[in-house]
């Protein structure tokens, strides 16, 4: 199959003008925001509440470290049929770590991923652990990122066999 290429587009419009734009200074505007794709819900979104965002809105740290779960999982279950693992629930909490520095600068250092996957049977518990890493391999997203990303899976069996 031949390389294939995806566009995505979407909108962000800063709503935080408080009246006299960032003319204020740092402290003198808001920094909500709104992103707007065609045909979606609008993501209400602001920076951290560490850099004077508002902590009920989206910021850009949580939607990356989403975009890493959310990957994963996709890649997991699209992974999960052709390697007969009957997946029958998933959730994950995903955590990021990030670091600032004095100039105002900052990275990812690491997101790690905690999969909770509940398999039919107990036969299918070795592949379906080892069905992480291959969906490690397949994430978009985390081959995109230039910080570790890993998984630590727990792996249950539906009614607890």
């Amino acid at each position: 199959m031949a390389d294939k290429s995806h566009h995505y587009r979407v909108g962000v419009r800063w709503t935080g003008n408080t009246g006299s734009g960032t003319g204020g200074g740092y402290r003198g505007f808001e920094r909500a925001h709104d992103v707007e794709a065609e045909g979606r819900p609008v993501l209400k979104g602001s920076a951290d509440a560490a850099f004077r965002g508002d902590p009920e809105r989206w910021n850009p740290e949580d939607l990356l470290v989403s975009s890493l779960g959310e990957c994963h999982m996709l890649s997991y279950l699209a992974l999960a049929p052709a390697a007969g693992v009957d997946v029958v629930a998933y959730s994950d909490t995903v955590a990021g770590t990030m670091t600032t520095h004095r100039d105002g600068s900052g990275e990812f250092d690491e997101v790690v991923l905690h999969p909770v996957v509940t398999v039919a049977e107990e036969g299918m518990v070795a592949t379906a652990r080892q069905l992480h890493e291959k969906a490690h391999e397949k994430c978009f997203i985390a081959r995109s990122v230039n910080f570790p990303v890993r998984a630590e899976p727990e792996i249950r069996v539906a009614g607890g066999q």
